[in-house]
């Protein structure tokens, strides 16, 4: 199969696993990559052994099928829209857009043009989530009843060299790290009907205390610490908590599913791996599960060349823009209920991604 040919646009800190692992797959390459900074871009590109360039110039390139865009929150829907607009197919870091206005036109324009937008994380096709859906399906908790998920930190501000977007709208810890929690829920229990809860802005400026930045401050935009309760349309109720004010720590779980016939553990969904522990119903013992899947190391990108296999095939792909697009949406409804005061009900809803079949080897898709 030839493989799609793949054009990078941001180099920042995350585009490094993203080329470690870009060749590991046999469905996409990644050939190039642009940066706003076109010094930066050739650096990196130097580095990786691909053609650096600027943005126009990678746009421009009929070798260049698809573009993996890791630009800045704010900067994903024009950049996408950009490259969509140029006939080329988009995968997007996390969120697919900061708003839902952008999102939904972004995937308009995919479709009027038959082109696939993708979009991270894709964690959740990493060894332990997907064990965790194996054990779900094959009945092992019995009927799903609820979840539980926990994002507690104290924010950016201590290890990150530019943490100022973190509180910037598109920014806070729901919108940064909720996307791996809910979209982990919904690869395990289906999509969701409604959403509510209550957000606050702890503390309205932070002190920056990480280099080159220390003693700079920052002017907080959006909710720092988020909980929310979700419906979801199979049944089951959640609870998500995202915090950036826990100042002391916590010992919470990351996940825990609950059904009829017992609870599972699952691991942190911002990895791959992790430990999984399965409680019987009647049993206080709990029995430590052996991964099932591939892909327990860091595959960031796997959702990409799924899509890029896709491109070839046809087939569907599993990290879709109505995947992101719903977890947007969700996200914006705890906001939304928050303020307003009532049930937030979602518009939209997507496919539970396909599971991977077990038994593949790491960086393997079918």
């Amino acid at each position: 199969m030839d493989k799609v040919k793949v054009g990078m646009i941001g180099t920042g800190n995350i585009s490094g696993i993203y080329f470690q692992n870009g060749g590991r797959f046999e469905s996409m390459e990644i050939a190039a990559c642009a940066d706003l900074d076109v010094e930066r871009a050739k650096v990196k590109a130097a580095e990786h052994g691909v053609r650096g360039c600027s943005v126009e110039q990678l746009l421009a390139d009929p070798e260049i099928e698809m573009v993996i865009n890791l630009t800045i929150p704010a900067a994903h829907a024009p950049v996408c829209i950009q490259a969509l607009e140029a006939g080329k197919h988009v995968y997007v870091e996390k969120p697919l857009s900061v708003t839902r206005e952008d999102a939904a036109r972004m995937l308009d324009i995919a479709r009027s043009k038959n082109l696939l937008v993708g979009c991270a994380p894709d964690t959740f096709l990493g060894a332990g989530i997907q064990t965790c859906i194996k054990l779900i399906e094959d009945g092992a908790i019995g009927t799903p009843i609820g979840a539980t998920a926990f994002m507690m930190s104290g924010g950016t501000e201590s290890w990150h060299p530019a943490p100022e977007f973190f509180y910037k709208t598109g920014g806070g810890p729901m919108f940064d790290m909720g996307p791996y929690y809910l979209t982990a829920l919904i690869a395990m229990l289906g999509p969701i009907s409604r959403v509510t809860g209550s957000a606050r802005i702890s503390y309205p400026e932070r002190l920056i205390t990480s280099e080159p930045l220390r003693g700079q401050r920052i002017t907080v935009d959006v909710p720092t610490h988020v909980a929310g309760i979700i419906d979801f349309a199979a049944g089951p109720i959640g609870t998500i908590l995202t915090s950036f004010d826990v100042k002391g720590g916590s010992v919470l779980p990351r996940i825990e599913v609950y059904g009829s016939e017992g609870t599972l553990v699952v691991p942190d969904p911002n990895m791959f791996g992790g430990e999984i522990r399965l409680s019987r119903a009647g049993s206080r013992e709990w029995t430590d599960i052996a991964l099932t899947h591939a892909n327990a190391e860091n595959a960031r990108g796997i959702g990409a060349a799924d899509m890029a296999k896709a491109i070839r095939t046809g087939r569907s792909y599993r990290a879709a823009g109505e995947l992101a697009y719903h977890v947007l949406e969700a996200m914006h409804g705890f906001h939304d209920a928050s303020e307003q005061g009532r049930h937030y009900a979602m518009r939209s809803t997507c496919a539970k991604p396909a599971p991977l079949p077990a038994g593949l080897a790491d960086y393997e898709l079918d």
